[in-house]
């Protein structure tokens, strides 16, 4: 842990946040965070330009006079008034703030006394603690919770992915489809890969633009395999047993590596009695492991910096690991269980400032868009992965998942270092 009085330069993003990218995966949802209206004002454009693409949100737009006066009720309800007024959501999510939460709004009386009228799920997200991991997490609990039926009877066809927040549009809908290559109709839970895929869809903006549905989720109780990628979302999955005992669940902290890739694989044949995969996977694993040859001639031996989200620090470092290369130092922005089974000579909970201190002997940064400008300064390579990547457009289709995504990641990397190192002969 950072010893410091404060952050600077700050990794970290608020629970809001993933509270925010949650609702987004839910179709014709109108996420609504209960706050002042730059807080909203700011994940909107945060968002907006990391995805390339309009995002769905309002606020209930508490001021200096509500703060004190309202107890969360009246701001809520005229929020949802002027909502409906212009459109028809299906499900309005609504999440807090680090204002609201000190206040002490009660956000679960103010979201019965609208029940008639608006179909709504409530999560408490302040800000002062937790992080983007977290806030999504959290989200998804809160859906199961007040929305799920539970059920004893199952449908052994319908299969549900829970993945973490760091798991990209094109990322979750590649699990989505080799889940299906073993016979199930899968459903994501959230699902960006309908919502923020990069489409251009009509009405942009007005609610997301796509997801799983209120009907299907009110549903996946019937689910016979519940499959869930990365810590941050590990209760989510136990949480959805006790809707219906006989669910099945299978949990990965990452699907990243060859080795991970295996057990995912493992795990689906021997839950529907199959002894041999399909000759496409069994092809991409051969291809995996031809790039590992690869990527190890020019990955092996280097250093490599990671600042990232939990969950998505040990997807990346299990893949550069695997071809070789020495985790010199990780920097998370939060505590996380997923930390403990990154292999680094270092583990620090803290900023981008102690980012900069552990440059000095790297060969390699990985992180978010603010990263750039401290690979130039020490003149090192450079991956962009993580929120937010300003620079780049394609976000939403970058793919370092399971055997396929692995290939790419590794191809890029080492690519990168080669075209450093010939441009510094």
């Amino acid at each position: 842990m950072s010893t410091k009085p404060l952050q600077i330069n700050p990794i970290k993003l608020s629970q809001p946040m993933g509270a925010l990218l949650c609702f987004l995966g839910i179709k014709n949802t109108m996420p609504l965070m209960h706050g002042a209206q730059g807080c909203a004002s700011f994940a909107k454009v945060f968002f907006t330009r990391h995805f390339s693409d309009p995002i769905a949100i309002q606020t209930t737009a508490v001021n200096d006079i509500t703060a004190v006066i309202d107890g969360g009720d009246y701001s809520i309800s005229e929020a949802i008034k002027n909502i409906t007024a212009k459109v028809k959501p299906d499900l309005v999510g609504l999440f807090t703030t680090g204002m609201t939460e000190t206040k002490g709004d009660d956000i679960k009386g103010a979201t019965y006394l609208l029940r008639d009228r608006q179909k709504m799920v409530y999560v408490h997200t302040p800000d002062f603690e937790g992080g983007l991991e977290s806030g999504y997490g959290l989200s998804i609990e809160a859906i199961i919770e007040q929305l799920v039926e539970s059920r004893s009877e199952m449908d052994y066809k319908k299969a549900l992915l829970i993945p973490n927040v760091n798991l990209t549009p094109i990322e979750v809908e590649k699990i989505k489809e080799q889940i299906d290559s073993f016979g199930f109709s899968s459903l994501a839970l959230p699902d960006i890969s309908l919502s923020l895929d990069g489409h251009l869809g009509k009405k942009q903006g007005n609610l997301s633009s796509g997801g799983i549905s209120i009907e299907e989720i009110e549903n996946l109780a019937t689910s016979s395999l519940v499959i869930t990628v990365g810590n941050s979302v590990a209760n989510c999955g136990k949480l959805l047993q006790k809707k219906n005992p006989n669910i099945t669940h299978f949990h990965f902290d990452t699907l990243s590596g060859l080795i991970n890739a295996d057990r995912f694989y493992q795990s689906l044949m021997e839950f529907k009695h199959i002894s041999k995969p399909t000759p496409n996977i069994i092809r991409w694993r051969k291809r995996l492991q031809d790039a590992l040859l690869d990527a190890h001639f020019i990955l092996g031996g280097k250093r490599v910096v990671i600042a990232a989200e939990p969950d998505q620090i040990l997807s990346l470092a299990t893949s550069v690991t695997e071809a070789g290369a020495k985790i010199q130092a990780v920097i998370s922005p939060t505590k996380s269980k997923a930390l403990e089974k990154v292999v680094s000579q270092k583990i620090i909970i803290g900023d981008f400032e102690d980012v900069e201190k552990e440059l000095t002997n790297a060969d390699l940064l990985i992180s978010n868009f603010h990263g750039e400008r401290l690979s130039q300064t020490h003149k090192i390579p450079f991956i962009t992965r993580g929120f937010p990547n300003y620079e780049q457009i394609g976000n939403n289709l970058k793919n370092d998942t399971l055997y396929e995504g692995d290939c790419y990641l590794l191809f890029e990397i080492a690519n990168l270092l080669n075209h450093h190192q010939a441009s510094h002969l």
